[in-house]
């Protein structure tokens, strides 16, 4: 199965060079790969131009995760999309064709996959992604959660309904609500696996909850999120990152970043939320709540990963 890959990327000459040597140690070779470059000042370009890479310019002042990505996927020329970030790469050499697979069933619109931090993310951030990208795979979940760091869609789907260029993030969870809403599947393959590198500043984290907050507002109007919510769930995932830390012997060296991360979370949500009403229980429960976990993954795969060089 061949397939087109888009990249939307900003300066990311520190990670482009590793997904895109990842790419190239693939199982499927029969893929073309398009960067959505949004003004790029450092070696972005340069580098993904020596992978033998097209580029697709958009001017900053017109930038939208949404319109960005329709730029990438409207230049794509097969009916198979995989969207990755940048700053994220692949730890299996099937990462496409497991990520691909579920599209052999015609229901199926979209599909993502697992995502986990590198060695220097902070604990809360490791911790959300044990919370939304589990261990199991999930061929046609209830929800519509999913997300654009690692995902594959149909382009003969997206001609119907274009990505939205007017929310300030999630346009793929409203993509994938449409989908579902026209009866059609949304997979999780947990073996699809990248890892997906952050390096936020606390102003940072707060600013990417924040839009997103705006746009789940957008996409589900009925949602709030008001100080009760954000005292009570500050405390529990505080309360949470801390008992996991403990039990995997590093609290002390990430006890001030779970603090903070969680704060500005909560924080960033509350003031991209401002005031409504109910927010949907199956999506309130993946985004927000943390769940019981294993301190390792117990998962283990009879495939080798793939052996970077440098970092």
């Amino acid at each position: 199965m061949n397939c087109s890959i888009v990249i939307r990327a900003y300066n990311e000459e520190k990670h482009i060079s590793r997904l895109l040597e990842g790419i190239q140690h693939q199982t499927i070779k029969d893929v073309e790969i398009i960067l959505v470059d949004s003004g790029s000042t450092d070696s972005t370009i340069s580098i993904a131009e020596s992978f033998g890479v097209r580029i697709v310019r958009i001017p900053s002042d017109e930038f939208t995760f949404g319109r960005s990505l329709n730029f990438g996927v409207r230049e794509a020329r097969r009916e198979f999309v995989v969207i990755a970030s940048a700053h994220v790469y692949p730890v299996y050499p099937d990462w496409l064709a497991t990520l691909l697979n579920p599209f052999e069933d015609e229901r199926v619109a979209l599909t993502y996959g697992k995502q986990r931090g590198a060695e220097s993310a902070k604990f809360s951030e490791g911790q959300i992604f044990h919370q939304w990208y589990p261990d199991a795979s999930d061929l046609n979940q209830a929800t519509a959660f999913c997300n654009n760091a690692n995902a594959a869609i149909r382009k003969s789907l997206w001609k119907v309904n274009p990505y939205d260029e007017t929310l300030t993030g999630l346009e793929d969870l409203a993509w994938a609500k449409w989908a579902k809403e026209q009866g059609h599947a949304v997979a999780y393959m947990a073996e699809a696996e990248i890892v997906h590198v952050h390096h936020e500043t606390p102003r940072g984290v707060f600013n990417r909850y924040r839009r997103e907050a705006m746009a789940f507002k957008r996409i589900h109007p009925e949602a709030h999120f008001n100080l009760y919510d954000f005292v009570r769930l500050t405390a529990t995932n505080i309360f949470s990152d801390l008992y996991h830390a403990a039990r995997e012997g590093v609290l002390w060296k990430n006890i001030a970043s779970i603090f903070w991360f969680r704060s500005m979370q909560f924080h960033g949500t509350r003031v991209g939320y401002r005031e409504s009403s109910l927010l949907t229980p199956q999506l309130r429960e993946t985004f927000y709540y943390a769940r019981e976990r294993k301190p390792k993954d117990s998962s283990k795969r009879d495939v080798e990963p793939i052996r970077y060089n440098q970092e």
